[in-house]
């Protein structure tokens, strides 16, 4: 029997795998495949870490190196201190038996704990399984969908104010980078004033960068971008990435936090000295540190009196709740937030609730560009039509960690002053930074295989959807001087004849691209790993409404195929809806076009009819969701993501009933039957819990038991499939 392999992760589509997954292999199972799930998620990683659970990532990491390694990769939680925090909190309430998150070590033993648990912080998870580059798409049909099916895009003001803020010069990463191509593999050193801060071993052909953020420089930047707020009346807005740059964008955030509110945090220096108050850690942890304090309030006094009068506006993550931008760090993910800006006309929201134009701060430039040129197009040309727009491919390099910057331990805070160098044992000396204290600087790598292989799928991909493909690669850019070295190289052992295969800097590649899409045609973006983060957010939800119904494949450089299933960034508040009101809102739609791929990935390898023939239905089950709407609704009442699973049960079964195979067609066409005769029944009985408040006995590791039979409360087609 054949393997499929789905992550158990987090949040929303955690829930919604109980009620998915039994449907999954129901089918699955009639055409020889198992699907068994393996346990990612944050709660999972955390128990591992303290020895308390197998170390399932570590497993998987394993299988993509396989040549038939197939995964089903749902969106998990890329974790922040506080997620951590939080997790760990509610484990040990759990009965589990694990020490606190020590934030201050003040010991060996601390320390160690403080190790354990690190594993867990940020994207920890995807640099294990990305073993492969990424092929990101819209399938034909939820791009027909949502152009049949226009979601709301929100028109600028005929007089825009809104705009990206980026640093320029040689303040920023993007600014300070040096790379150089190591021909002899060795062992790379690096050192801040001759102290070894760390060392890599490099590969063959391996691509360094080093490169830091001027600290001195972002907060000139950050305190012009304040002063530009207030006087252009805007809100004033940072945009990061937290949860994946774990070490710089945490740091850049505190830095940002404290040049917003400068006469509150310097007024009550001491007392936050006192308390061990992390500004990195944003709002909600300074409020669980002063708790109880006798400045409490007059410290919230301040803060709030401050933004009254002081600074500019400050853009809200919750309105209702009073939860602004710097409620903690890894509340702002920038690749999700910023096309919110766009959707909304350059808007985000103030205190009050209302729509309000913003300067939206992007302190890197590296892909501030980027986001820049998006609210620029969109103030020159207007709004995008989604009835009319086109689509944009992604062939994205993420192979064996490539670029996978700040989520690795060659990042780092200096400490104090000086030279930082980097050294080879055969090469010597390769680089060389002066740096201040505190500067924040950072190494990332990639390797010659990916690389080769990146070109490779962009190839394939041209050939096959014959439009152009840019890579994304500027010459005033010492990384991407490399890397192009590299792909002019490799394009000529390929054959490219007829192909348009163009380079572009960031700014004029997102112009090429803009102005296709506004012509309704279609370009391959090809890009390094940190731009196909924000591109495959950027222009999913600008085109579907949403980035979770993107394929997302990842050809394993060993042979087997990883499947990716869209962003979880609305996961938190549709767990809050389904604990509430036991409406879930998450559209699986995703998972279900991934199974589709995997299926396909096996089908082909085995050449296998039955296989071949479950794909196909399935195929067409998809279909009839997205013609027949029925993703879930928004609002408590309305059917939700079970009854979605629902209606893909019976859709697949009726295309395998009416299908050429006559095995599959014998055992689904008494399915079909009792699904399409029992529908009104089963509609009922999964509507009749819409409303009832939901206990799954815990957020970040649910009661299976509990979570099941939440997610399953229909009797009748409980039956109906667990007999298939």
């Amino acid at each position: 029997m054949s393997k499929i392999i789905w992550s158990k992760i987090d949040e929303a589509p955690a829930l919604a795998t109980y009620s998915l997954l039994p449907i999954v292999n129901a089918f699955t199972n009639a055409a020889g495949v198992e699907v068994v799930t393996s346990d990612i998620s944050l709660a999972g990683r955390v128990l591992a870490a303290m020895g308390l659970a197998e170390d399932e990532l570590s497993k998987l990491g394993e299988v993509v190196l396989q040549e038939d390694g197939n995964i089903i990769k749902l969106p998990n939680i890329s974790a922040s201190v506080g997620q951590l925090k939080d997790c760990i909190a509610e484990l040990q309430g759990q009965g589990y038996d694990i020490p606190n998150y020590p934030e201050n070590p003040a010991n060996a033993d601390e320390e160690a704990i403080q190790a354990k648990y690190g594993v867990c912080l940020g994207s920890a998870v995807n640099p294990v399984l990305r073993e492969g580059n990424s092929d990101r798409r819209a399938a034909a049909a939820v791009k027909k969908f949502a152009q049949n099916n226009p979601h709301k895009l929100r028109a600028f003001p005929d007089v825009p104010k809104s705009y990206v803020a980026h640093m320029e010069g040689n303040g920023d990463f993007f600014g300070n980078e040096k790379s150089v191509t190591v021909e002899k593999a060795q062992k790379v050193t690096i050192a801040l004033n001759g102290k070894e801060l760390t060392s890599v071993d490099a590969l063959d052909g391996e691509i360094l960068d080093g490169t830091f953020m001027s600290i001195a420089a972002l907060n000139t930047f950050y305190k012009k971008t304040i002063e530009d707020a207030k006087s252009n009346d805007v809100l004033w807005s940072l945009h990061l990435k937290a949860t994946m740059m774990k070490i710089s964008d945490p740091i850049m955030f505190g830095h940002g936090f404290k040049a917003f509110f400068p006469e509150v945090f310097a007024k009550y220096a001491d007392t936050f000295a006192e308390l061990n108050v992390n500004p990195n850690q944003g709002m909600s942890d300074l409020e669980k540190k002063i708790a109880g304090h006798a400045q409490e309030a007059e410290i919230k006094a301040a803060f709030l009196g401050a933004v009254e009068a002081d600074s500019p506006k400050i853009a809200m993550v919750d309105s209702d709740k009073g939860t602004t931008n710097f409620n903690a760090s890894n509340d702002v993910i920038i690749d999700a937030s910023m096309p919110v800006v766009v959707r909304e006309g350059g808007k985000q929201w103030d205190r009050t609730g209302a729509a309000v134009e913003c300067v939206a701060v992007v302190p890197d430039s590296t892909y501030g560009m980027f986001h820049a040129e998006m609210v620029a197009d969109c103030v020159k040309n207007g709004q995008y039509d989604v009835a009319t727009m086109g689509t944009m491919q992604n062939i994205g390099l993420m192979a064996q960690k490539a670029e996978e910057y700040g989520s690795h331990p060659t990042t780092f805070e200096l400490a104090e002053a000086g030279t930082v160098t980097v050294t080879g044992s055969i090469d010597g000396e390769m680089m060389s930074f002066e740096c201040e204290a505190g500067d924040i600087w950072r190494m990332s790598r990639t390797k010659d295989i990916p690389i080769k292989d990146w070109v490779r799928l962009t190839v394939e991909r041209t050939g096959l959807e014959k439009v152009p493909a840019i890579f994304w690669l500027d010459e005033n850019r010492a990384h991407d001087v490399q890397v192009k070295k590299k792909v002019d190289a490799y394009l000529k052992e390929f054959d490219t004849t007829g192909l348009d295969i163009q380079f572009m800097n960031v700014t004029n590649a997102t112009r090429f691209t803009n102005a296709r899409v506004r012509e309704g045609k279609m370009t391959i973006a090809v890009t390094g790993n940190v731009l196909r983060d924000h591109l495959t957010d950027m222009y999913p939800i600008l085109e579907l409404g949403t980035s979770a119904k993107m394929l997302s494949i990842v050809p394993l450089l060993a042979g087997g195929g990883l499947y990716e299933t869209g962003a979880g960034g609305s996961a938190p508040k549709h767990v809050d809806q389904f604990l509430a009101e036991g409406h879930l809102r998450w559209d699986s739609l995703g998972e279900i076009l991934a199974l589709a791929e995997s299926l396909r990935f096996l089908g082909n390898k085995h050449s296998d009819a039955k296989l071949s023939a479950l794909t196909a239905a399935l195929d067409i089950a998809n279909d009839g969701y997205l013609d027949n709407n029925k993703e879930p609704g928004r609002k408590c009442g309305q059917p939700d993501n079970k009854a979605s699973h629902f209606f893909v049960a019976q859709y697949w079964a009726k295309a395998l009933a009416e299908g050429d195979n006559a095995e599959l067609a014998a055992k689904f066409a008494p399915v079909a039957k009792a699904l399409i005769e029992n529908e009104e029944t089963i509609m009922a009985e999964l509507l009749a819990v819409e409303g009832q408040a939901q206990d799954v006995g815990g957020y970040f590791h649910p009661n299976d038991a509990k979570a099941s039979a939440a997610m399953r409360p229909s009797a009748t087609l409980n039956a109906i499939i667990d007999a298939i």
